[in-house]
């Protein structure tokens, strides 16, 4: 297990190496448009050249990327060019937002989806496998922007008993998060129930689960100890994705009802430019994507100890 987990930690650090060399080349191999990018497209050559210098734009590439590494394993950022401060003191606040947002998107997620997964998996082929199994589909067939107008025009505009946007602007307000919460719920629902329903159907089918019910087991026991270990698989490493599709991908959830998060502040960094905002999301988002899937991969050995020795 020490091993694997070394082994797993090694190879995120690979990969955000990696990662970090092609962000830099691809934002900072070119001084003179970052230049242009920070001080705007008006800014003289000569003010141009005095910023490239008092960064360390002339030193060599390799010095640099040191230097730019090193400021990013310390959290130093740079400064918005939009927003005129540094970085981080925009990015800690707009990911805790995100990470507010996913918490309660997966403590609704995870037990109703699994549940009704394990259900129509154990009834493979009955009404209640039908009807979880068709509104699975029919949830997961609607994108995000058509659930967000369709929800609104019902809850705001119609009964009028939720509010349209989710700023924040007077305080945490949890009314304020039914409407983004509900919209990835709905989304996200139908992928991780099919995912659950399937794999637990296959592990009903499977010899040792029929020779435990025909040895008189109760069928309790049989599902808890014996079954759904097993059917948490599949489910579990789908569960651990749908922590990177959470933080980039509520882009458009956030910027709908206006929620100061992840997904927002990037699409504002894209939208105006901000290179080093965009650096810093986008080496924050590969750093949650390695990880989480380093923790899938360690959490797939408790649940299928078979890998541990493989």
């Amino acid at each position: 297990m020490v091993v694997l987990i070394s082994k797993r930690i090694g190879f995120m650090v690979i990969t955000m190496f990696v990662v970090s060399v092609l962000l830099f080349l691809a934002l900072e191999f070119s001084p003179g448009d970052v230049a242009t990018k920070v001080l705007g497209p008006y800014s003289s050559e000569e003010s141009r050249q005095l910023w490239l210098e008092a960064h360390g734009y002339f030193e060599p590439a390799w010095k640099r990327y040191g230097i730019w590494l090193g400021k990013f394993a310390t959290g130093d950022f740079g400064d918005s060019v939009r927003f005129k401060v540094p970085v981080s003191e925009i990015l800690w606040p707009r990911l805790w937002n995100t990470a507010i947002l996913g918490f309660w998107t997966f403590a609704f997620l995870i037990p109703v989806s699994l549940a009704l997964g394990v259900l129509a998996g154990m009834r493979e082929g009955s009404k209640l496998d039908r009807v979880i199994s068709v509104g699975s589909i029919i949830t997961t067939s609607i994108p995000e922007f058509a659930s967000t107008v369709f929800l609104s025009a019902i809850f705001v505009f119609t009964l009028r008993w939720l509010p349209g946007t989710s700023s924040m602007s007077s305080g945490f307000e949890f009314k304020q998060l039914i409407l983004p919460v509900l919209v990835l719920f709905i989304y996200d629902f139908g992928y991780v129930a099919r995912m659950t329903r399937a794999s637990m159907a296959e592990v009903m089918t499977t010899p040792y689960i029929r020779t435990a019910i025909l040895k008189g087991l109760p069928y309790r026991q049989v599902i808890l100890k014996h079954a759904l270990r097993n059917a948490l698989i599949a489910p579990f490493t789908v569960i651990m994705l749908q922590i990177n599709w959470l933080l980039s991908g509520v882009i458009v959830v956030e910027f709908f009802f206006a929620y100061k998060g992840f997904g927002a502040l990037l699409l504002e960094a894209s939208l105006n430019q901000d290179l080093y905002v965009i650096e810093a999301c986008a080496m924050v988002a590969v750093f949650v994507a390695v990880t989480s899937q380093t923790l899938a991969d360690i959490g797939y050995t408790f649940l299928n100890p078979r890998i541990r020795f493989s």
